[in-house]
């Protein structure tokens, strides 16, 4: 396999971003590539590779941008092009093409905000449960592969983690468990209007309530804060940073599945 697909590969993985690689696995005749050649499409159109250009490409590219929009895990292909008919809508060739395209980069992702103890706890046990773990906080010391083996670590500035480092989309489960109340509320202030499927911050009651008071001023959006889980976590009365790290992700398999929070809050 080209060494640039297998790198768009581990990208599409590693950061959750949606692609779909085509794969030719049947061809009669003039097809444009033999059996096995590659194309990674984009969610934006754009290709990694190519599985020999012309029409049949273009019409591989378009199924595979429906295959992202759907949802759908794979399809099958199939395109059969003559000599005899127009080139404007067939390929000059004649021959046969069947291309498997298959959804990559659908895993769902665990972005953790603070590498301190929960942040820690709650990345091994997101990672246990099969969620692509990243966990950002501005200590290096902190956030790095030795003290958190189970997920991609990221050191630096906040701004630039939002810059260029950090993508968001609707299997992005967004957990903020920083080192202060206030850097808690700058995370949740860029958050806005970023797509997730969960975003959850830690903190008592009363902390945020003052924190959503504070952003309101700051002109974050009401709808944006009621969307919030905070305090996050289901009440178990969870004390060590364990349990409150399975507090949490009990919370966003609820979410994932649909169940009712609300009544899980009142019944705990």
């Amino acid at each position: 396999m080209d060494l640039t697909i297998v790198q768009a590969l581990k990208d599409s993985i590693e950061k959750g971003k949606r692609s779909v690689l085509c794969t030719v696995i049947d061809e009669e005749g003039s097809a444009p590539r033999n059996v096995g050649a590659k194309m990674l499409v984009w969610e934006d159109g754009s290709i990694v590779g190519t599985i020999g250009g012309g029409i049949l490409e273009y019409h591989v590219i378009q199924e595979a941008l429906k295959l992202i929009r759907e949802g759908r895990p794979s399809s099958l292909y199939s395109e059969e092009f003559t000599a005899t008919e127009p080139t404007d809508t067939k390929a000059a060739c004649g021959g046969k093409a069947k291309v498997f395209l298959e959804l990559i980069g659908r895993k769902k992702e665990a972005l953790i905000f603070g590498a301190g103890h929960v942040g820690k706890a709650v990345a091994q046990v997101a990672s246990f449960l099969n969620y692509a773990v990243t966990v950002w906080d501005e200590r290096e010391e902190f956030a790095n592969t030795q003290n958190i083996p189970w997920a991609r670590t990221i050191a630096c500035p906040l701004d630039e983690a939002f810059e260029k480092h950090l993508s968001f989309h609707d299997l992005t489960h967004v957990i903020v468990v920083t080192r202060g109340h206030s850097l808690d509320t700058e995370v949740v202030q860029k958050l806005e209007g970023k797509k997730t499927a969960y975003i959850g911050v830690i903190g008592s009651k009363r902390k945020i309530a003052v924190m959503k008071e504070n952003l309101s001023k700051m002109g974050v959006s009401q709808e944006f804060l009621d969307s919030i889980f905070a305090p996050i976590g289901l009440p178990i009365k969870a004390e060590t940073p364990e349990e409150i790290a399975v507090s949490i992700m009990a919370e966003v398999i609820a979410v994932n599945n649909g169940a009712n929070i609300k009544a899980l809050r009142q019944s705990l």
